[in-house]
């Protein structure tokens, strides 16, 4: 039984995968505590619903078996917190491919196809799973933040050639702020590839509110106050 905050079909929003029909799977439970987090209610105690949802990995296969979703995502929260094997083989079992979306703090257990590498500050992620990243997501909260975030994965042996992908994502509460977005334009005009301008799609379509099992928002939204 997995600690599940939500489960809905939409599109993914984000990354090399953009615009593509996905089943997303959000667990409970988040160490790292980003004082901007977007998925809040996975962890902030002003957030946690009474009553948290533990549901088997058949079951949640089950309801992915319904839909057309090219592929799951499992998220978080950060989904590593939990042992993923059940989940990852009742998927597969399914004819579904995997994707998660992670820190990279904590180990991984499971198998997946594509593994989203997001690097907290707070937190910054283990070297094996750097080595098994897929793509990077580095959200940018400041303008310095980009080459933070790049010196801390490179510390870590990442190679970050034309082979991976790193996009550089507005943390949203900054997504209007000129000097995040001019920062962005002018690291990727500066280097080049492997760096791509990031974006959350589905936030302007509302994709994700469609399916009436996501849960309510609650972001923090650049509020430290609210945040640790």
């Amino acid at each position: 039984m997995l600690p599940i905050h939500e489960q809905f079909y939409t599109f993914q929003g984000e990354g090399a995968h953009a615009g593509r029909a996905a089943y997303f799977i959000r667990t409970f439970g988040c160490p790292v505590h980003c004082p901007w987090c977007d998925s809040a209610g996975t962890w902030h105690p002003d957030y946690i619903p009474a009553q948290i949802n533990r549901i088997e990995p058949a079951t949640l296969a089950a309801e992915v078996a319904q839909t057309k979703a090219e592929f799951t995502v499992i998220t978080g929260g950060e989904p590593a917190i939990h042992d993923l094997t059940e989940l990852t083989e009742a998927l597969h079992t399914i004819g579904q491919k995997v994707h998660l979306e992670t820190s990279g703090a904590f180990p991984i257990y499971g198998d997946f196809d594509w593994i989203t590498l997001s690097p907290k500050r707070w937190k910054l992620p283990l070297t094996d799973n750097v080595a098994s990243a897929n793509e990077f997501k580095l959200i940018i909260d400041r303008p310095d933040a980009i080459d933070e975030y790049v010196t801390a994965l490179t510390e870590r042996g990442a190679d970050l050639s034309a082979q991976n992908i790193v996009w550089l994502h507005p943390e949203w509460s900054q997504h209007s702020n000129p000097d995040v977005l001019n920062a962005i334009t002018e690291w990727i005009k500066a280097h080049g590839a492997p760096y791509r301008a990031g974006w959350q799609h589905h936030k302007n379509y509302a994709a994700d509110l469609m399916d009436p099992r996501s849960a309510p928002a609650a972001p923090l939204g650049g509020k430290p106050e609210q945040g640790f």
